[in-house]
C-alpha cells in the first residue's frame, strides 16, 4: 500500500523532503531555548549581570524567531505536499477507473469508488501532512530533548524513560482494537453512499410511490451502523489521552520531588531544574503526539488500503501486444460464445451463441426480461469479454483490435440513456468532438431530434441538466441516438433505445437508418415487434440461449415465442384502438 501511494507523490517530492528538514531545524532551535534559558537564569539573573542578560536575551530572541520561521516554512511546504498527494491520488484513481471494464466497476460498485475518491483520499491527505510534520517533529524532539536532559541530569532523566514502555504497550493495544473497526466503518460508508446515490437518482419514483418514510428508515439504519462503529472506535482511541496524562503527571511529580531534594542539597541549580522541566514536557508531549499520529495512521491505513485496491486493480480488458488498427467492415460473427459475469463456466448467463451478421445488415433481437439481450451486444465492443468462444468483427477476433479503434467503430445507445450537464451541442459532440453544426443537425434529423430542438428557446445551445432531467425520456433517447450517429460507426447498436418514443417516430428513425446509413450494420434490441419486423433477420433469445433466427415472416409461422409476442402485441394494439 505504501509503495503504491508513494508513486503519487511525484512532483511534490521536493516539498515532501524539505518539510522534515525544516522541522528538524525548528526542533533543534526549540530544544536549545531551555538550555539558553537555564544559562540566563544561573549566570545572568542570579548574579545580576545585565550585560550577560542582554547578550543571552538577544540570542534567545533570535533563536525563537528562527524556530518560528522554520515552523512556518514546514507548515507551508507540508500543506503543499499533502494537498498535492491528494490531487495526484484522485487523478490516478479517476484515470484508472476510466480504463476499467464493466466487470471491474461491478466489483467495486459506483458508490464504493466515490467513497474512496472523497473520504478515503481526505484521510490519507491529513495523515500524510501529519507524517511530514508531526511524525518527524515528535521523535526528533523526544531524542534531542532526551539528550539535553541527560546532559543536565542523567539520574532524573531515567524517570521518564521508565514510562516509555507503558505508553508503547497502551498504544499497541489501542491500535490493535481500533483498526478492524475503522476498516469496517468505511465499507458501511460505501453502503450509505449507495443509498444516497440511489435515492437521489430515483427521487421521482420515491415521491410518486410515497416511499419517503421507507427510504428515511433505510438511511437511518445505515447511518446508525456508522455511528455505532465510529463510537466504538473513538471510545477505544479515547483511552490514549488518560494513559498519556497519567504518565505525564506521574513524571512531573516524581521529578519535582527528586529535583527539590537535589536543589536543597546544592546538587542542582534553579536554571537546571527549569530546563529539566521543559525538556520533560517536550519529551512527554512528543510521546503524546506520537500516539496521536499512530491513531491517525491507523485510521488512514484502512483508507490507504482501499485506495491501493483501486490503483493496483488491473482491467480485465486490455489491448493486445500488437493490436489491429483498422476495422475493414461491420460484419459480426459469434462463434459458439458463452458468457458469465462471475467468470464461472457453471454460471453462464449466455450460452452457445452462434450466428453471423453481414456488414450493412439490420438485425433485430427480442426476448424476455433476463434473456441476455444486452449481455450479447456488450460483447461486441468488448465491454465484457466472452467466457468461452469468440466474437469476430470485420473477420477478426475483437480481442485482436486496439480498444479505442474497436469502440470508435461501434456506437451503442444503451438502455439507460445518459446525458451530461452542458448544452445539447456539447452532449452531441461526445460522438465527434470536431463535428460541425451542420453535422450535428443532420444527425439529429436522422434521430428525429431536430424537430423538438428547434422548438426550444436556445435550440442547440439549450442547457441540459445533469442526467437530462429537463428533457423527456423520448427526447433523451433521440439525443443519445444522434450522439451515436455522429461517430459514423461501422456498427450501430440500439439497446431498447426507442422504447420511450411513439411508434411513428420509431418508424421514421428506422426509415432514416435504412436510407441514410445503409452500409452501417444495425442491431436493434426491442420489446416491440414493430421495431424489428423489417430487419434482415431477427434473433429470438430465451433464457440466455438463441431460440431461433429468421425473418419476421419465417418466425411468425415457425417460432412459438415470436408468434406469441407478436399476437399479444397486436391484440393489445387492437384493444387500444
Amino acid at each position: 500500500m505504501i509503495r503504491t501511494l508513494a508513486k503519487c507523490v511525484r512532483e511534490y517530492k521536493v516539498a515532501s523532503i524539505i518539510t522534515p528538514i525544516f522541522i528538524v531545524c525548528e526542533v533543534i532551535l526549540e530544544v536549545l531555548i531551555p538550555y539558553i534559558m537555564a544559562d540566563l537564569i544561573d549566570n545572568g539573573i542570579d548574579k545580576g549581570d545585565m550585560n550577560y542578560i542582554w547578550k543571552l536575551g538577544l540570542v534567545l530572541a533570535a533563536t525563537a524567531l528562527a524556530s518560528l520561521v522554520f515552523a512556518a516554512l514546514a507548515g507551508k511546504y507540508g500543506a503543499v505536499a499533502s494537498a498535492g498527494l491528494a490531487k495526484n491520488i484522485r487523478h490516478d484513481m479517476f484515470y484508472k477507473i476510466q480504463g476499467f471494464s464493466f466487470s471491474n466497476i461491478d466489483r467495486f460498485s459506483a458508490s464504493g469508488l466515490v467513497t474512496r475518491m472523497t473520504t478515503d483520499v481526505t484521510n490519507v491527505q491529513n495523515s500524510y501532512q501529519m507524517i511530514l510534520r508531526m511524525a518527524f517533529r515528535a521523535p526528533c524532539m523526544m531524542i534531542f530533548a532526551m539528550v539535553m536532559s541527560f546532559n543536565v541530569n542523567a539520574g532524573l532523566s531515567w524517570i521518564f524513560v521508565i514510562f516509555i514502555p507503558v505508553i508503547a504497550a497502551a498504544l499497541y493495544i489501542i491500535i490493535r482494537f481500533a483498526h478492524p473497526v475503522f476498516s469496517r466503518v468505511f465499507k458501511t460508508y460505501d453502503k450509505l453512499n449507495n443509498i444516497v446515490q440511489e435515492n437521489l437518482h430515483g427521487i421521482r419514483v420515491v415521491k410518486s410511490f410515497v416511499r419517503e418514510d421507507f427510504e428515511n428508515e433505510k438511511f437511518r439504519k445505515t447511518s446508525e451502523e456508522i455511528y455505532k462503529d465510529f463510537s466504538k472506535a473513538e471510545k477505544t482511541v479515547a483511552f490514549n489521552m488518560p494513559v498519556m496524562q497519567i504518565c505525564i503527571y506521574a513524571c512531573i511529580l516524581l521529578i519535582s520531588w527528586f529535583a527539590a531534594r537535589l536543589i536543597v542539597f546544592g546538587e542542582m541549580t534553579t536554571g537546571e531544574l527549569t530546563s529539566m522541566m521543559t525538556y520533560i514536557m517536550q519529551i512527554l508531549m512528543s510521546l503524546m503526539f506520537i500516539s496521536m499520529i499512530m491513531v491517525m495512521i491507523t485510521l488512514s491505513k484502512a483508507s490507504g488500503d482501499r485506495i491501493a485496491e483501486v490503483l493496483n486493480e488491473e482491467s480485465d480488458i486490455v489491448n493486445p501486444e500488437n493490436p489491429v488498427e483498422e476495422i475493414t467492415n461491420g460484419s459480426i460473427k459469434f462463434d459458439n460464445v458463452s458468457f458469465s459475469y462471475a467468470g464461472d463456466k457453471n454460471k453462464l448467463c449466455l450460452k452457445n451463441a452462434d450466428f453471423e451478421i453481414k456488414s450493412g445488415e439490420t438485425v433485430g433481437i427480442i426476448g424476455g426480461t433476463g434473456s441476455s439481450k444486452s449481455t450479447l451486444v456488450q460483447l461486441i465492443p468488448r465491454l465484457y469479454d466472452a467466457t468461452e468462444g469468440s466474437v469476430l468483427v470485420g473477420g477478426k477476433d475483437v480481442r485482436a483490435y486496439d480498444l479505442e479503434v474497436l469502440r470508435n467503430s461501434v456506437a451503442m445507445v444503451l438502455q439507460k440513456n445518459v446525458l451530461f450537464s452542458g448544452t445539447i451541442k456539447e452532449n452531441l459532440r461526445w460522438g465527434n468532438e470536431n463535428a460541425s453544426d451542420e453535422e450535428l443537425e443532420n444527425a439529429c434529423k436522422l434521430a428525429c431530434a431536430d424537430e423538438f430542438i428547434q422548438l426550444m428557446p436556445d435550440k442547440y445551445d439549450t442547457y441540459i441538466e445533469q442526467g437530462g432531467t429537463n428533457v423527456s425520456g423520448g427526447q433523451r433517447q433521440r439525443l443519445c441516438i444522434a450522439r451515436a450517429l455522429l461517430k459514423k460507426p461501422k456498427i450501430l447498436i440500439l439497446d431498447d433505445s426507442t422504447s420511450a418514443v411513439d411508434t411513428r417516430t420509431d418508424s421514421l428513425i428506422r426509415k432514416a437508418f435504412a436510407e441514410e446509413i445503409p452500409d452501417t450494420t444495425k442491431i436493434i434490441i426491442a420489446q416491440r415487434i414493430s421495431s424489428v419486423q423489417d430487419a434482415d433477420k431477427i434473433i429470438v433469445l430465451d433464457k440466455g440461449e438463441i431460440n431461433a433466427i429468421g425473418t419476421h415472416k419465417e418466425l411468425l409461422y415457425s417460432n412459438k415465442i415470436y408468434s406469441e409476442v407478436y399476437y399479444s402485441q397486436q391484440k393489445g394494439s387492437d384493444e387500444n384502438e
